[in-house]
């Protein structure tokens, strides 16, 4: 029963103290599912206060790292602690929010009172009208779930995220649906949470997120670490420039040789990274190339992820 959930929250999370190591640790953790071996020994903590990009393609091990941080899963061998504690601590699971691309809450009850269940659940919740507010759920909230559009779902679930004034927040893809005006709203949300000292953990694929709201970024792939730095850090070990423009019937073969790495064909679109752009355009310009919407900028948190991950 929720009321008896609830009292036993507040019982137990109250004598819990506040953390003075990292929120979320894993340590030399590995997961395997028969033969495959989806995390091969990953280490990493979140510390208070912080807003942590996990990054990498799908199938990289981010959904199975975050499985073991929330305890949904055991490490088959290695550490997951959260805030301290084993993550299936009732003390450590108060005392977080989790915003799933998918959520099975009840599609028959209006926004409002979904945001009343939920916020039961948690010893020290935020009062309902805060939740609709932060959420931008204000001309939603006598609606009914089921008659909600996606992006207007994803608010939902925010919402059910931060009800219970988490000190701890995992996002999953948080603005799938979402146009870009509430997107950025969406960030201002997030960016305040942060600045009132909670942690955050962001699953995205939209890196211009990532590069927007991460302190720390993580890129994983085939269950290891390959890179972990700060955005810009990140962005720095690609060096040189990344070019595109339009060549009707252009084929690999027409830029044999050339030194540039990352080569995308998109019918007519070219892109692809260089350390020599002068000299490449150079080249392509001397044998007739007929090139043009040409664009030449830094390369940025996308291409170098792209690199890490082999193009994945």
């Amino acid at each position: 029963m929720p009321g008896s959930t609830a009292s036993s929250q507040v019982s137990t999370a109250s004598a819990e103290p506040a953390t003075s190591g990292p929120v979320v640790e894993l340590v030399d953790a590995r997961k395997t599912f028969g033969s495959v071996q989806a995390l091969a020994g990953v280490s990493l903590a979140v510390r208070p206060g912080e807003l942590v990009g996990l990054l990498g393609p799908n199938g990289a091990g981010k959904t199975t790292a975050i499985s073991l941080m929330l305890g949904l899963r055991r490490p088959t061998s290695g550490t997951a602690r959260l805030f301290g504690l084993d993550p299936r601590d009732l003390r450590a699971r108060s005392r977080i929010g989790v915003m799933l691309q998918e959520s099975g809450i009840p599609l028959t009850l209006k926004v409002r009172e979904v945001v009343d269940l939920f916020r039961t659940y948690y010893p020290q919740p935020l009062s309902t009208d805060k939740v609709v507010e932060m959420a931008g759920l204000g001309e939603f909230q006598g609606s009914l779930v089921g008659k909600l559009s996606g992006g207007q779902r994803q608010r939902v679930y925010f919402a059910l995220a931060i009800c219970g004034d988490p000190d701890a927040l995992f996002l999953d893809e948080p603005t799938v649906g979402l146009d870009t005006a509430t997107r950025r709203s969406f960030w201002d949300q997030v960016r305040g949470f942060k600045r009132r000292g909670k942690s955050i953990v962001l699953t995205t694929h939209y890196l211009d997120e990532a590069n927007a709201l991460a302190d720390r970024v993580i890129v994983i792939d085939h269950g290891v670490i390959r890179a972990e730095d700060t955005p810009e850090a990140i962005r720095a070990l690609v060096p040189g420039k990344k070019v595109t423009f339009h060549w009707r019937g252009v084929t690999a073969a027409d830029l044999a040789g050339l030194p540039v790495e990352g080569l995308a064909l998109d019918g007519p679109r070219v892109a692809f990274l260089t350390s020599h752009a002068e000299d490449v355009l150079r080249a392509l310009f001397g044998r007739g190339a007929p090139i043009t919407d040409l664009e030449v900028a830094g390369a940025g948190l996308e291409e170098a992820v792209l690199v890490l991950t082999g193009g994945r």
